[in-house]
């Protein structure tokens, strides 16, 4: 049996997170110096997701007291294919709702099909297309919204 755990992100585990943004992003990758940044500011959440104590992958999500907005994940290579971004971004669309955030959104490259079909299949529609939006390669975006329903906790059966 697999052990799946998603868990935030700890200073350690930047040059790792920055390693694989350029294993996957290359040129577009994220720089350790701006990860590293971005993570002391504190505004975002930075969460990873392991499979058998390994990290698998991450998303980094923020909320601006307007909309929730996914700006990363990353799922390496070797470990595609098993679930891990949907649960990530369950993850990212609970905690939304838990802040009663109306919206939740994210861009994502227009070539990116696995993306797009996942976004899609998690109710996410797109809203507009940024035009070159990711550079150095001027690949467009599609902006990507899902409308969210208020908070409710549950409540333990009587």
């Amino acid at each position: 049996m697999t052990d799946v755990r998603i868990r935030d992100l700890v200073e350690a585990d930047l040059p790792w997170m920055a390693q694989v943004e350029r294993d996957i992003f290359a040129n577009a990758a994220w720089s350790v110096a701006l990860i590293r940044e971005d993570w002391r500011y504190g505004t975002c959440r930075y969460r990873a997701v392991e499979v058998d104590g390994a990290r698998a992958g991450y998303a980094v999500y923020g909320y601006d007291g307007d909309a929730f907005h996914l700006m990363n994940l990353a799922i390496v290579p070797d470990f595609r294919g098993r679930g891990l971004a949907r649960a990530l971004v369950e993850e990212f669309l609970e905690e939304a709702a838990r802040h009663n955030a109306p919206d939740a959104w994210l861009e994502v490259a227009v070539d990116n099909e696995a993306a797009l079909a996942l976004y899609a299949a998690l109710g996410f529609e797109t809203v507009r297309t940024r035009r070159k939006y990711y550079q150095p390669g001027g690949i467009d975006a599609l902006v990507m919204r899902k409308e969210l329903r208020p908070y409710v906790p549950e409540t333990p059966n009587a």
